[in-house]
């Protein structure tokens, strides 16, 4: 799941305002006004200042360009966006621009008649500059249906100064590894893994990348058609993540911790040097600098993939996680498609990864990335042999949210791995 994605600190100034324009969303229609203007709405989940000025920025740079075009953003909160946007896409009333996660979730709204198709609104910029990998991340049906802005693998955001303070010299490579480095950690007093259960998504990516490791790409990729679990890969992640859990990584009230809101967040524990390394997709830089005493990215921050696992079907070094986009309505007007090739360009992707401390999906802009952890990050994105988006993603919003919560009932104690999995094949029954 993705920042930007499933990203950002909210505060309570923007989410009342929030919560008061999503009443009046889009211009419908073609956006047109009797003058000749053109309306367009965006909703976007950054809520952190740099995010804010991305987009203000980007909008500003557009009107200047298309005198003609108005586009009034809204920021909703990361954990918000998919249910108020279903509901706004099924009233018929949607933003003319918006996040898309992909997969399942993007499948089911082509499938509804609720996107633009985009595929020949593509610039020659956007073709030649971002990879035809990360278009496919968009593409259902042959078409394109989103504009690719990030790229957002999983992996371990840590402290090096605090791993150093534990003696861990190399960092974890499989699993043995990881449990070792905890056992390590916990010695040197210092909380482990952070993990924001709150929120359900980030304790589920802990099953997504043991199922990446567990499952073949083939299997993945069936499953998220069929919805079938029987393939004895996904009982064995389940077990993989209660065996791990019962080492007791995870920071004190992890089950009550939330992901990215606040100094007691999980990202809020690792800006703050309370917990040793957090699991989290690739626009944590960002959201760990906002949570920091200065607002100011962490100095010993670093990355490392998630470990192998030995015995399993998944190919070495294959990442969960892949692109986040952005997609026109249906009714949107012809002008939104001109927007995302805006987005999509050098300049605009090199102030994203400037404003987001993310990685971005533009080729060219990514020559600009500075930090190792981020180029770290492309180095093992750009060499995987498969790349998942995030399986609640892949699985569409009724099934994900269902494997989302089972992992955490897992997790609190309240089922086992057999009962997670015959949960989640009960959700995908009732469709």
């Amino acid at each position: 799941m993705t920042t930007v994605g499933r990203k950002a600190a909210v505060t309570a100034a923007i989410m009342a305002v929030g919560a008061l324009a999503l009443t009046s969303c889009s211009s419908g229609g073609d956006g047109g006004s009797a003058d000749g203007t053109v309306e367009m709405t965006l909703w976007q989940n950054s809520t952190t200042g740099p995010g804010q000025e991305f987009w203000k920025d980007a909008i500003a740079a557009f009107e200047a360009e298309n005198e003609n075009v108005k586009i009034t953003m809204q920021s909703v909160q990361n954990e918000d966006m998919d249910g108020k946007l279903q509901t706004a896409l099924n009233a018929g009333d949607p933003p003319d621009v918006f996040l898309q996660r992909g997969g399942g979730k993007m499948a089911a709204m082509v499938q509804a008649g609720q996107l633009m198709d985009l595929t020949d609104l593509i610039g020659d910029t956007a073709k030649e500059e971002i990879s035809e990998g990360s278009f496919k991340a968009e593409t259902y049906q042959d078409k394109v249906w989103a504009m690719p802005l990030a790229v957002l693998p999983s992996g371990f955001w840590y402290s090096s100064d605090l791993f150093t303070q534990a003696g861990i010299s190399e960092t974890p490579t499989t699993i043995e590894d990881l449990e070792a480095a905890v056992g390590q950690l916990k010695d040197a007093g210092i909380a482990p893994i952070a993990l924001g259960a709150k929120d359900a998504w980030p304790a589920a990516h802990w099953f997504y990348n043991f199922a990446l490791r567990e499952c073949s790409a083939e299997t993945i990729e069936a499953t998220g058609d069929s919805k079938d679990f029987s393939d004895e890969c996904w009982l064995k992640s389940a077990e993989d993540l209660a065996d791990f859990a019962e080492s007791q990584p995870f920071n004190e009230g992890y089950l009550t911790t939330s992901a990215q809101q606040g100094a007691g967040s999980s990202a809020g524990l690792i800006a703050n040097h309370q917990a040793g390394m957090e699991l989290m997709g690739a626009w944590n830089p960002g959201v760990i600098a906002s949570l920091t005493p200065d607002e100011q990215p962490l100095p010993d921050l670093a990355w490392f993939p998630f470990p192998e696992l030995s015995g399993g079907a998944g190919e070495p070094g294959s990442i969960m996680g892949g692109v986040d986009g952005y997609s026109c309505s249906a009714k949107a007007p012809k002008e939104c498609a001109d927007f995302l090739n805006l987005l999509a360009t050098s300049e605009q992707q090199e102030a994203y990864y400037k404003a987001f401390n993310a990685p971005p999906v533009n080729s060219v802009a990514q020559g600009a990335v500075e930090e190792e952890y981020l180029q770290d990050v492309l180095a093992a994105y750009n060499k995987a042999p498969f790349v998942s988006q995030w399986l609640d993603t892949v699985l569409g919003q009724n099934v994900g949210n269902a494997l989302n919560v089972a992992v955490v009932d897992l997790l609190a104690g309240k089922s086992s791995p057999e009962q997670m999995i015959q949960s989640v094949s009960d959700a995908a029954k009732k469709g």
